[in-house]
């Protein structure tokens, strides 16, 4: 019959996740949270998730990226029922919907219930470091993963946010936590990586990491990069409101593509599709 993965989320004969990589990927936010740091609360709602994740699909995205847990930097931790009891619905919804859904959690019992509920990929923060059951779920799963590049926990990062070679510290710390989740046995070609923009890293080294993406190539992944509305682009372009960093986040977003990114982790997925189609025509 196939891999399961690979029928829902696209191609066959794929790179990752059953998605060809030959172009772009977009891959829509849809926070389900109470506090996320540009849409809290907008999405709370079962009914209004689950139209935004179809939405995000009719506009172009190929995964709708679920999350239940702010993680902005200071966040506190959700409980991992609470958590359960805001995604799980929205995934079954969409999934059985036939959208190629991942789930955005760093605990166990979230990644079971999610895909069990049809989720076709993890997408963890800690890089399956969070929760000790995390990478026996993946690989028990056989289910794709994004192993994200962060230092301690969304309250205490920013302590952490030191430095002497970015890009080598990142690369190095990645590779260490893609040989502890082959270790556990997840597939290699499950696996693709985050640089973690803004995650233990401030403005200037978020900058210096995207600047040598490039540097990162050796770890012959699928790169995922997300830069949507994050407070480094305010920083930069004089915006306080994350809303308003779309120009900024799209400008970011096609400068990590030139250095070798193959996903975009985005909140506006129809802006980021149509510049995707003027930067592929200008750049193939």
């Amino acid at each position: 019959m196939g891999d399961p993965v690979a029928r829902q989320c696209g191609a066959s004969g794929a790179s990752w996740a059953g998605l060809s990589l030959d172009r772009p990927r977009v891959m829509g936010v849809l926070n389900v949270t109470p506090d996320s740091f540009s849409d809290g609360g907008r999405y709370f709602d079962h009914g209004v998730a689950v139209a935004a994740g179809l939405a995000m699909a009719e506009a172009g995205a190929d995964i709708v990226d679920v999350g239940g847990e702010s993680t902005r930097p200071g966040s506190r931790p959700t409980a991992p029922d609470e958590e359960r009891r805001r995604v799980v619905p929205v995934v079954q919804a969409l999934s059985a919907r036939g959208l190629c859904v991942s789930v955005d959690t760093r605990n166990a019992t979230t990644m079971q219930a999610a895909l069990d509920a049809g989720a076709a990929i993890v997408n963890d923060v800690s890089a399956l470091t969070h929760d000790a059951r995390s990478a026996a779920v993946v690989a028990a799963a056989r289910c794709p993963v994004v192993l994200m590049h962060m230092r301690g926990t969304p309250d205490t990062m920013n302590a952490q946010a030191v430095y002497s070679d970015i890009v080598a510290e990142v690369r190095d710390e990645l590779a260490a936590r893609m040989a502890a989740a082959e270790a556990a046995g997840v597939a290699p070609e499950a696996i693709a990586i985050d640089p973690g923009i803004g995650f233990a890293k401030l403005a200037p080294s978020s900058v210096e990491l995207l600047r040598r993406l490039r540097g990162l190539k050796v770890l012959n992944r699928p790169v995922v990069v997300g830069v949507s509305r994050k407070s480094f682009l305010g920083r930069i372009a004089g915006e306080p409101e994350p809303q308003r960093r779309l120009a900024a986040s799209l400008a970011a977003a096609l400068f990590a593509l030139g250095q070798g990114a193959h996903v975009l982790r985005v909140h506006d997925v129809a802006d980021t599709v149509q510049a995707l189609r003027v930067w592929q025509l200008l750049t193939g």
